[in-house]
């Protein structure tokens, strides 16, 4: 009967957890439910103004950080930043992205954390800042390693390495490009995708045109249009008049004048091709002209072509092939012996390079301009040169940037490596060692009794002399210790201080209150002790001026800097800011004694000033960055009086970055601190000169 009564009663437990578990996952299916309804009217309700689509997002965001399940979580953080960066909202995006970035990395989830750095790669690739997107491939790659070997691993990692290798065909790194291509070709063709395998074989034909291999491209080529009919496509005949048409390139390139000839006009006699893709189409006609002319089989219907294919282009609008299209429009009539009419035209070209950033055919231009115009041929042939050399150097610095991402990556494999042959090396040192004070002993021991004299005579001078060298060392020691601590005295005073302050006052203010809101409150600012905690122990880890550099996502810190002082102290606070400064791209020192100037200014405004509004302003004035914190409390005597530590750091921190510093005050008309500097940018690719790489091979 005992064992009856205890078998029911598991039973009965076992029904409650299984219902609280159902209970649970229902939870948890209707908030997913939710949040992808959210994220879905954010991210595709037109109708709505951008501002009510980003609070949709901002409610999906809270929703899913009170998701337990982290990898749920992630799923849905993802996709909130994904739809910040369809909003064309950068910052939001931007911002998300870290912070999936952290959490995943806080709890070891490398798929997230991939994919995470590839959202963050597609974004800076699709701006044009192509080092900084092969820098997140690699990080993406490196994650995606960490991944059980299983086919969506290995496809992630192919897909990866597709896009490293595009990056660096696109910066002409063709060798580097082409070993990443290979490497994901192999995984494509393990897993049997026959997209994916096409395109690595249309990307290694381009690169292998660029590095005038041309049997080898035309191999990848035929490979490449072998695989199209393996995979279903929407765009698959335009996959196919592509492939066609790059065969036929390389055929022209190659000076198989009949072989290119056969390949286009095929291409041009395909009436589909004419109608629903007239971009190639024109193209077609325009290589068909070229061919016709090179191969001198067709001289007046390659001039008809060419001139058509001009033509065509300026009424489509299709600038960046017309440079190409003029210049060989114009050595036909170079040919007819029309040399001012030829010059006219070359001239157009070589315009519509510049303009389009085309640096391959205005170089092109240039040769054909020196030959053509002898007038200006010297100017012609040193514009060639100088240019050339230049594009020689940025493809020189890009690869060395490509090596040393590259070596970042492997950089724990090599010490793994100089581990093991360090402990080798060091074994055989200490054996050398041994045998040498073995052999060292025996031969003091034996002129022990002629050379003692004048050993203790070089002891005493070297021991003189260690004795100076720890004097100095500990002179420099103190010096040292005296800098650092009067850093984190500044630190402290500028960072720590301000947001004790903050939280004293709110806490002032709740300390008569015992409502659910004001219990909230507190709640709220013990998380901000946690913080103050973290920034103390930051300070502690803080061993030099890198760190300042990670100071991302300036003007949001100060906007979330004056509003908590704002809502702890009740002083009005408002920020101005030159939207035409990249603020992020500042050098981290100015960054961070910036926002302590601003932190520790507004602290005196709430602690002495007694002001009940203060404004910040930040910009950009005759090449010089100004920064201004006004407010109307009861100011004071700026000639007289003690200047305490707080003013002190002030004056380090303009001195630090090399400003100058202007108070004005006076007792009863507020006071105004202004700060003037040059500004320090981090040196970035402009991303106008990183256009996006067409797929043609003769774009």
């Amino acid at each position: 009967m005992k064992y009856k009564h205890l078998f029911i009663g598991s039973l009965i437990l076992l029904m409650c957890c299984g219902k609280q578990r159902k209970e649970k996952d229902t939870n948890m299916d209707t908030q997913a439910v939710t949040i992808n309804q959210w994220i879905d009217a954010a991210r595709d309700s037109t109708e709505l103004d951008l501002n009510h689509r980003k609070a949709y997002l901002k409610r999906a965001t809270e929703m899913a950080f009170a998701i337990t399940n982290d990898t749920l979580r992630l799923d849905h953080l993802s996709r909130i930043s994904l739809a910040y960066k369809r909003l064309n909202d950068s910052l939001g995006f931007r911002k998300m992205n870290e912070r999936v970035v952290q959490l995943s990395k806080k709890g070891r989830l490398y798929k997230a954390l991939g994919e995470s750095h590839w959202d963050m790669a597609a974004f800076l690739k699709s701006h044009g800042v192509m080092d900084s997107a092969y820098f997140h491939y690699q990080k993406a790659h490196k994650s995606f390693q960490m991944l059980p070997v299983d086919s969506t691993s290995l496809s992630l990692r192919g897909r990866i390495l597709y896009g490293m290798g595009n990056i660096q065909e696109y910066f002409q790194d063709f060798l580097g490009a082409e070993v990443h291509i290979t490497e994901a070709l192999r995984i494509f063709e393990d897993l049997e995708d026959y997209r994916r395998i096409y395109n690595c074989n249309n990307l290694l034909g381009i690169v292998s045109n660029g590095m005038n291999n041309h049997p080898k491209s035309l191999e990848y080529y035929q490979k490449a249009g072998y695989y199209i009919k393996k995979f279903v496509s929407e765009n698959q005949q335009d996959l196919l008049w592509e492939n066609k048409n790059n065969i036929a390139h390389v055929f022209l390139k190659d000076g198989q004048y009949l072989k290119a000839k056969e390949a286009y006009s095929e291409l041009f006699s395909d009436k589909a091709l004419q109608k629903e893709n007239p971009a190639l189409y024109n193209k077609v006609t325009l290589s068909l002209g070229h061919v016709l002319f090179k191969g001198n089989s067709n001289f007046p219907k390659a001039e008809e072509l060419v001139r058509q294919a001009v033509t065509l282009n300026d009424s489509m609008g299709f600038s960046e092939d017309q440079a190409r299209a003029k210049q060989f429009y114009s050595e036909i009539i170079a040919a007819k012996g029309d040399s001012l009419k030829a010059k006219r035209y070359a001239l157009e070209s070589l315009k519509i390079s510049k303009e389009t950033l085309n640096t391959n055919r205005h170089l092109e231009v240039l040769r054909f301009l020196t030959s053509l115009d002898s007038e200006n041929a010297v100017a012609y042939s040193n514009e060639f040169y100088d240019l050339s050399e230049k594009v020689k150097v940025e493809e020189r610095a890009q690869r060395d940037k490509f090596a040393r991402i590259r070596l970042e990556t492997d950089e724990v494999i090599s010490q793994n490596e100089a581990l093991t042959r360090g402990k080798f090396i060091w074994t055989l040192v200490a054996l050398g060692l041994l045998l040498a004070g073995i052999a060292i002993y025996i031969i003091f021991a034996q002129r022990a009794s002629n050379n003692k004299l004048k050993y203790e005579q070089k002891q005493q001078e070297a021991n003189q002399e260690i004795y100076n060298l720890m004097l100095s060392q500990q002179g420099k020691f103190e010096e040292g210790k005296q800098l650092e601590k009067k850093r984190i005295s500044e630190e402290l005073h500028d960072g720590v201080l301000g947001e004790m302050l903050g939280i004293r006052l709110f806490l002032s203010g709740l300390n008569d209150k015992a409502d659910e809101d004001a219990v909230e409150q507190r709640a709220g600012l013990i998380e901000k002790l946690r913080e103050v905690e973290e920034d103390i122990r930051g300070i502690s880890h803080e061993l030099s001026d890198a760190s300042y550099q990670k100071f991302y996502n300036f003007i949001v810190s100060l906007e979330d800097l004056i509003h908590t002082i704002s809502e702890s102290s009740g002083m009005k606070c408002s920020l101005t800011y030159d939207e035409t400064v990249d603020w992020d791209d500042l050098e981290g020192d100015i960054k961070i004694n910036a926002y302590r100037i601003v932190q520790e200014s507004l602290k005196n405004c709430v602690k002495h000033a007694e002001a009940e509004s203060a404004e910040v302003k930040f910009m950009l004035r005759e090449e010089m960055l100004q920064l201004t914190i006004s407010d109307n409390g009861v100011g004071f005597d700026s000639n007289k009086g003690k200047k305490g530590i707080g003013f002190r750091n002030l004056l380090s921190r303009v001195q630090k970055m090399g400003g100058t510093l202007h108070i004005d005050s006076a007792k009863g008309k507020g006071t105004t601190l202004t700060v003037t500097l040059e500004p320090k940018y981090i040196v970035r690719q402009d991303p106008k000169e990183a256009p996006e790489r067409k797929v043609m091979v003769n774009v």
